[in-house]
């Protein structure tokens, strides 16, 4: 398990980055010979990615929920998540093939995305008393003070923090 980082901790990173995710949904939970396959094709996928970071995947967390999963992903842009999606030499064309050919549209399991560009200086995060996680595990874990003490000024207003910061 992760160590408990004490204080406010936000990320740092230069430029632009895609948010991403990705989820499976259970929609038949007795129809295991198809919703197994689909969950077992991202370890495969996410092992590539972390092996080759050059591919523009920056990190990411997983979590578990009634009947689906979701992978919260950052990426170096929308150019470089397209090509992993798309490139034959990846592990996500095959799976997504297999995914369409298998299931296509039988409803036994539902699979989703939803991907966000955010422009530079267009984001804000804060992590307090928490391990290194989200978006400052995939870059820079740095302490919220100063011209990050704030949600305004992670966004490069100015304010004064509505409570003081420990």
């Amino acid at each position: 398990m992760s160590s408990v980082m004490p204080g406010r901790f936000t990320a740092q990173i230069e430029g632009s980055f895609v948010v991403f995710l990705i989820g499976m949904r259970v929609n038949r939970l007795l129809a295991f010979s198809k919703w197994l396959p689909t969950a077992q094709a991202m370890g495969p996928m996410l092992s590539e990615l972390y092996r080759h970071p050059e591919k523009g995947f920056l990190g990411g967390e997983t979590f578990l929920y009634w009947r689906g999963i979701v992978l919260l992903q950052y990426w170096r842009s929308f150019d470089h998540l397209e090509q992993f999606a798309r490139n034959p030499s990846d592990p996500h064309l095959a799976a997504w093939k297999r995914f369409n050919q298998t299931i296509g549209a039988d409803g036994t399991v539902g699979i989703w995305h939803e991907t966000y560009r955010i422009d530079t200086g267009n984001h804000e995060c804060v992590y307090s008393n928490m391990p290194v996680f989200g978006l400052a595990k995939a870059t820079s874990h740095v302490p919220a003070v100063g011209r990050r003490e704030t949600a305004r000024r992670r966004l490069g207003g100015e304010n004064e923090p509505a409570v003081p910061s420990p």
